[in-house]
Order: C-alpha cells, then structure tokens, then sequence
C-alpha cells in the first residue's frame, strides 16, 4: 500500500493587520485526543520496497528538494509509477512550483483511478491545492470535483474537500456557493476547528457578525490556542464594536506566539489602536492681543 500524502496547504499573500483573508488558507491543526489503547498494538507489516524509497524520498524533499525532484524523474524513468510521481509532486510542493506540483497530481489521481487505487481522493486533493496555491481557481474546482466523485472518498476528506472547494469559490467570487460547501463541510466535519474558522470568516466578509461570532465561538472551543482563530475572533470583536475583548485577544496572541504570522498581524492591530486611542492635541489657545498703554495724564508742570 502507498503511504498518502495529505498535507499541501494552499500559499496566500499575509493579511493586512487585524483584517485576516476572508477564506484563510489551511493551517496546521492541533491532532485530535485519542484514548488510550486498551493493549499494544501490533507491530505493523515491513515496509515494500517501493514504500521504502518513498520514505527515503521524502526525507531527501525536507532537505534537499532540488535532488528530489532529480530523484523522483529518475525513478519515473525506471518504471517507478505512482509512487514517483507523489515524491515528485513532494519535491514540487517544496520549491512552491505550483504549476508542475499540480500536473504531477493530476496524472498520479488518473493512474490511480485507472488502478482503482483508494488514493485517487487525496491526490485529487492535492492536485486541487496545488491550482489554488498557483491561483488557477477553475481548475483547482475541477481537481475538488473529481476528488468529491471518487467513489471511496470517505466522509471526513469529504467535509475536507468541500472546505477546499469553498476557498477556491470564493478565490472566484462565488460566496453565495462557498456557503453551501461550508455548511456541507459542517455537516460532514462538526468537529474541525477549521470549519468553523472559515464559516466564521465567510459570515464576516458577508457582514453577518452575528453568525461570524457564533461560529468563531465554536472554534475557539474545539480549538483554544490556535493563533490565527483567536485573531480572526479579535477582528470579529472589534467590528462587533468589543473592543476590550479584541485587546484582550490580540494581547493573548502576541504573548502566546509572537514569532508567527497571526502574532505579529495581532501586535500590529494592538499598534494600530493605540493610534487610534491617542486623542489629538488640544488647538493651541489663542494668543491674547496685547493691552493697551495706560492712559496717561498730562501733569502740569
């Protein structure tokens, strides 16, 4: 079996400060508590050769991409098939060369599906990610389609894949579309904090700040610390006109994680309204006409 690889996450500019993208891009999510095994687990099975030198392959992507990619073409060249071409995709990835990552995606989704091979949902995926990342939205809906066709794609990737069709309709101005995979996504996903983080940030961009609290509530509880919620639940704050709880939200991220992107968006927007709470100066008073001399008396002499 090949080991899957689902881990692209779209690239988008940075946000200005304290106004994060109305779709933001997948992040890293906290993995969810498991309970503990009631016994040990089985050893699992040896690695295949060919899923060896995946992992060899993909350990060669983190530190050197360029000879992965060198890597990759030699093994396509020796027959190696689908599992080349998700290392060459890897190395594509790295490089950020969108364009090429998702050609070599879509060609490994058609191996696979002409294989009947389970991964053919996932490198749909991937594939999608890639033409969102290089800002092809209508072909990154057709990767999400196929991928949503697939007919072993679970209903977790499912929710998933409607989450990435959402940011690629909105990358097109289709929010009246993005809404409906979002709540699909909610439906199929109730638990992923990143559902409700981008429902939250679609009902903000539609000006519905009753829904974008609610639903940036419940993602803060199923994931508390995330930075880039606790940002975009600030940014709701302060247009909600809180703007204590945005402070006391962005004083929570700059103390929590200042190195990253949504702490040094949140110490900008702490900057910003410091600006805004400076009053102005008081206009200086005018400056009083100068009196008049005494009048003064003639004396006799």
């Amino acid at each position: 079996m090949i080991l899957p690889f689902l881990a692209l996450a779209a690239a988008q500019p940075p946000a200005m400060p304290s106004t994060p993208p109305p779709m933001p891009p997948l992040s890293t999510q906290a993995p969810a508590r498991r309970p503990p095994a009631p016994a040990p687990a089985p050893a699992a099975p040896a690695a295949s050769p060919e899923e060896a030198r995946l992992r060899s392959c993909a350990a060669l992507v983190r530190t050197a991409p360029e000879r992965a990619v060198e890597t990759a073409n030699a093994w396509l060249a020796d027959r190696g098939g689908l599992p080349a071409r998700q290392c060459l995709g890897l190395a594509y990835v790295a490089l950020q060369r969108w364009p090429a990552a998702a050609a070599v995606y879509e060609q490994a989704a058609r191996d696979a599906d002409a294989a009947g091979s389970a991964e053919r949902a996932g490198l749909w995926v991937q594939a999608g990610n890639a033409r969102l990342a290089a800002g092809e939205g209508p072909r990154a809906l057709q990767a999400f389609d196929a991928a949503l066709a697939a007919p072993d794609l679970m209903p977790e990737l499912r929710g998933e894949v409607h989450l990435d069709r959402a940011r690629a309709q909105v990358a097109l101005g289709h929010a009246d579309i993005a809404r409906q995979d979002i709540d699909r996504a909610l439906q199929l996903v109730p638990a992923d904090p990143f559902a409700w983080y981008l429902s939250a940030a679609l009902a903000r961009r539609e000006s519905n700040l009753a829904r974008a609290g609610t639903d940036i509530a419940r993602a803060r509880q199923l994931a508390p610390g995330d930075p880039d919620i606790l940002l975009l639940a600030g940014t709701i704050a302060g247009q909600a006109g809180n703007m204590g709880e945005a402070e006391r939200l962005y004083r929570q991220i700059v103390a929590a994680s200042p190195d990253s992107e949504a702490g040094r968006a949140a110490s900008a927007s702490l900057a910003t309204m410091r600006e805004v709470e400076v009053p102005a100066p008081a206009p200086a008073a005018p400056t009083p006409a100068p009196s008049a001399p005494p009048h003064r008396t003639a004396h006799p002499e």
